[in-house]
């Protein structure tokens, strides 16, 4: 993943949204999407999967909805990205060297790996407790 896909991008704008919120608070799917401009069934699809993770935490029936599963400054925007985009991949060759041939000489393949390590560094420094307050470190 180099590019951030629609999902990855509805997934940071919804649970930024839900850090911006006291902790112990549960938001409804229905107010976070409005919010942040997301289709509900979209949102209730990603916030499934941060479910199954730990990143949300879910309520069923009526009181019903989402909070965030940890403090937001405990949880970066890399787990974040990587929990709906997956791993951050620059080329293929950063997976497996030995997918490629040309990995024991390639002069590029250093390059691609320091491009994924600065790519996970940067989102590996952002809270989202920084996010909803609006000062991420740039």
């Amino acid at each position: 993943m180099m590019e951030l896909t629609r999902k990855g991008e509805y997934a940071i704008r919804g649970i930024v949204h839900l850090a911006g919120k006291p902790l112990d608070s549960v938001c409804l799917l229905s107010e976070i999407a409005a919010a942040v401009d997301v289709p509900p069934t979209f949102l209730a699809k990603i916030f499934q999967q941060f479910s199954k993770i730990g990143l949300v935490k879910s309520f069923r029936g009526t009181g019903g909805g989402f909070m965030l599963g940890r403090a937001p400054e405990n949880i970066t925007l890399l787990e974040v990205v990587e929990a709906v985009e997956g791993p951050i991949i620059p080329n293929r060759c950063v997976i497996n060297p030995s997918d490629c041939d040309r990995s024991s000489y390639c002069n590029v393949h250093p390059v691609w790996k320091q491009v994924q390590d600065g790519v996970r560094g940067v989102l590996e420094q952002v809270t989202l407790k920084e996010l909803a307050a609006g000062s991420s470190k740039s």
